[in-house]
């Protein structure tokens, strides 16, 4: 093992060492345990942060001949990532509304100033909040906003317990462009707790220059995800002029996999049952540690959405959707012309954001 620093090695020590005298294993495995442990600190640069996880230590055990550098072992580093995350998320009902170019069009469609995108997001909050405490909704409310417009929202919900996801990507880009320039120097300045949110228009047919410099930026954000410790949510949309169907999204997150991706989170289209059974098969081959995926509503009527939750409804890997425009849409078109008041605007949500989460819940 080659020794990067020797902070935590005695504390690891004893804690490897706990885990086989305290499971009645015998000193011989307590010592083993004890000493990967300890081998597993001093091989990264930090202390506490370091200490490995049960399943990470299982893996090392089984193969330490051959990881002389667990600070490069990719197996290692995924495990340590993902096996020591804090919250569980069993379900959302997220309300997003990180959209950017689209509230802008409806402003200017409105003849509304853009100066007033960042109170009505204060408006959307409000009844997402209302919203959960009314369909009880404690560890499943979530949200994605971003901090062009939405800072104050996001500042706000901060520590509040609730799912946060936020955009990195250019509104619209293709090539996939980041909005705010280099990721590292972005997520410096995230909470821990905020998802990177990262939309890419992809197809399995892309021209080969284009394919290959969309999968290096989003390699690159999942590699600053892995260094910063931030979930990575993955959003794949088929880009409109080409062929959409469930297999050509199954071969767009295959390819993400192939490249050596693995995002915490997905978002996708509802597809039909058969294409879920086959995308939960994949993610449990890839990485059976991925949280799951939640469903994007793409502006579709709440029926159509009704369609899609039901074909998700056997497969658990579908925790839940991350739906915007067709609950907001109209509304916020109506507020922004001056036709409703800030009242009547977050009453309307809450009927369709009510209606939606009714509908996942009735699933079948």
């Amino acid at each position: 093992m080659e020794v990067l620093n020797v902070l935590g090695a005695g504390d690891a020590f004893m804690s490897g060492l706990l885990r086989g005298y305290l499971n009645g294993e015998g000193w011989e495995k307590a010592c083993a345990y004890a000493n990967a442990c300890g081998a597993l600190v001093v091989s990264r640069h930090g202390c506490a942060p370091a200490m490995p996880t049960k399943t990470e230590l299982d893996n090392y055990l089984s193969r330490a001949n051959d990881v002389p550098r667990p600070d490069l072992d990719a197996e290692l580093n995924h495990l340590h990532r993902v096996t020591t995350r804090r919250q569980t998320w069993d379900e959302l009902c997220v309300m997003a509304f990180d959209h950017r170019i689209q509230f802008i069009d409806m402003a200017r469609e409105a003849g509304a100033d853009i100066s007033q995108i960042k109170p009505l997001k204060k408006l959307i909050l409000q009844a997402c909040r209302e919203v959960a405490e009314e369909a009880g909704l404690q560890g499943r409310a979530g949200l994605l906003c971003d901090s062009t417009f939405g800072q104050d929202v996001l500042n706000e919900m901060t520590g509040s317990g609730w799912w946060i996801g936020r955009p990195v990507e250019l509104p619209g880009s293709r090539p996939l462009t980041l909005e705010h320039g280099n990721i590292g120097s972005q997520l410096i300045d995230w909470p821990l707790e905020h998802v990177v949110k990262c939309l890419v228009f992809y197809h399995p047919e892309d021209a080969h220059a284009l394919r290959l410099e969309q999968e290096a930026k989003v390699k690159e954000v999942y590699q600053a995800c892995c260094k910063s410790g931030h979930e990575l949510l993955v959003e794949v949309i088929l880009p409109a002029d080409m062929v959409r169907c469930d297999d050509n999204y199954l071969r767009a997150v295959k390819r993400i996999y192939n490249i050596g991706i693995r995002p915490d989170w997905w978002k996708l289209p509802p597809m039909a049952s058969e294409s879920w059974a086959e995308f939960g098969a994949l993610v449990e081959a890839r990485d059976p540690h991925c949280r799951g995926v939640v469903l994007l509503g793409l502006d579709a009527p709440q029926e159509a959405l009704a369609d899609g939750f039901n074909a998700a409804a056997s497969h658990p890997i579908v925790k839940g959707f991350a739906v915007g425009r067709t609950l907001f849409g109209k509304p916020a078109r109506e507020w922004l012309a001056g036709e409703t008041d800030d009242r009547t605007f977050v009453e309307n949500i809450k009927t369709n954001y009510h209606d939606l989460i009714a509908l996942w819940r009735q699933r079948h």
